[in-house]
């Protein structure tokens, strides 16, 4: 490998942001300006403080749980559950339900594997192919007598989206609940809880939904919150003559002050997706494409998963022959100011169904703020290093 010297394109920022997979950056505009305008204006918390100030905060979060039930199609703004991230709302799901058995695909990120195991509930993990597809006629088998279905919409690894609507029309069949692990595709792909037959959608508001770290939820349909046993308690600002957990949504799993700034943040997010929501599709579809295909024409670079643009996001593991991959993301970020992540991205079943473990492999994630530009920087630097 040779010498060089960071390639130059005019007017192209020092800083190649490729870890949308992690968190998206930058956010929406408007959100940063939104949690600054609730914490300068007003400060309070919702449900304990009766005047103006109080109230005008209840709206707002209010408005928050409608956005977020519009977006999914769920049946009511109250089944709408903020958690402080998507980890502990898929926690909350797993430990609550009490299951005898639970089904997952080999594609699931730790968010739904560690607390699973921590649990000890058995579960069945159905087989994906190299690329991250399930094999609906196995899953057929494997969710027989199970009490729930666990199952990420889109791989953090590999990018691959996987066959929602099958699944739930499976589930629909065998009288099983889909719990979706939203945390890659909310925001990007169109989730219809209705339609896809999910019970429950847990969500994170700091990646495609654009808004803030810290601010996350679930959402609830058919009545699955009855089968789910709070596993946190507290003040809730209703019914406080009372030492028992609320029996109705949202106060049953929501103790404690929660994080009003970020759920403003989360709310402003999701006001620029509403209005941009054809533009955030075409963006993130040509992105796929244009890194793809670049990737796929550099010798020497091994892409995980789909090699085609559709039925992925632009989510792209890669490996360079004959180079270390934290070699590759040091010279990237050093002399490039390319910003990717390299390693088992917290999913080493994935990694494994893809083939890639235990190596893992550096990741770039692309946003719908990306730019043209930026992409074709980022495949002449690898070009460039792995000759």
């Amino acid at each position: 490998m040779e010498t060089s010297t960071p390639l130059c394109y005019p007017e192209l920022m020092k800083r190649i942001y490729m870890d949308n997979a992690a968190t998206s950056f930058p956010k929406a505009p408007g959100v940063s300006d939104a949690i600054k305008r609730f914490l300068d204006d007003n400060g309070t918390s919702i449900n304990r403080g009766d005047y103006e100030a109080s109230y005008r905060t209840g709206e707002e979060v209010d408005a928050c749980r409608a956005a977020l039930a519009s977006l999914f199609n769920a049946p009511e703004k109250r089944k709408v559950v903020f958690t402080y991230n998507i980890t502990y709302a898929l926690n909350a799901v797993i430990k609550g339900l009490k299951a005898r058995k639970i089904v997952v695909s080999s594609m699931e990120h730790n968010a739904v594997m560690r607390p699973l195991v921590q649990s000890g509930v058995p579960f069945v993990r159905t087989k994906c192919d190299r690329n991250g597809l399930p094999d609906i006629d196995s899953f057929r088998e494997d969710i027989k007598g199970a009490d729930a279905v666990i199952m990420l919409h889109a791989s953090n690894v590999t990018g691959t989206i996987l066959p929602i609507e099958k699944i739930g029309a499976v589930c629909r069949e065998n009288g099983v609940p889909l719990i979706l692990d939203s945390a890659q595709s909310a925001g990007e792909i169109d989730i219809d809880m209705e339609a896809m037959n999910i019970s429950c959608v847990c969500f994170t508001g700091h990646k495609g939904l654009l808004g803030p770290q810290g601010i996350g939820g679930m959402v609830f349909r058919n009545g699955f919150e009855d089968l789910i046993e709070p596993i946190f308690a507290g003040g809730t600002g209703s019914i406080s003559d009372s030492e028992e957990i609320p029996s109705f949504l949202p106060d049953r799993f929501e103790p404690g002050t929660p994080n009003i700034p970020g759920i403003i943040g989360l709310a402003a997010g999701l006001s620029y997706i509403a209005s941009h929501r054809a533009e955030i599709s075409y963006k993130l579809q040509s992105n796929t494409a244009l890194m793809l295909d670049g990737l796929l024409s550099i010798p020497g670079i091994a892409v995980a998963g789909l090699k085609t643009s559709e039925g992925r996001l632009p989510v792209f593991s890669v490996t360079a022959k004959g180079m270390d991959n934290a070699e590759l993301q040091d010279i990237l970020a050093t002399r490039y100011g390319i910003e990717c992540r390299v390693g088992l991205h917290c999913a080493p079943a994935a990694h494994k169904t893809a083939g890639t473990f235990p190596a893992g492999t550096l990741r770039l994630s692309l946003g719908p703020f990306t730019s043209e530009e930026e992409i074709l920087f980022t495949l002449d630097a690898i070009r460039k290093e792995t000759k």
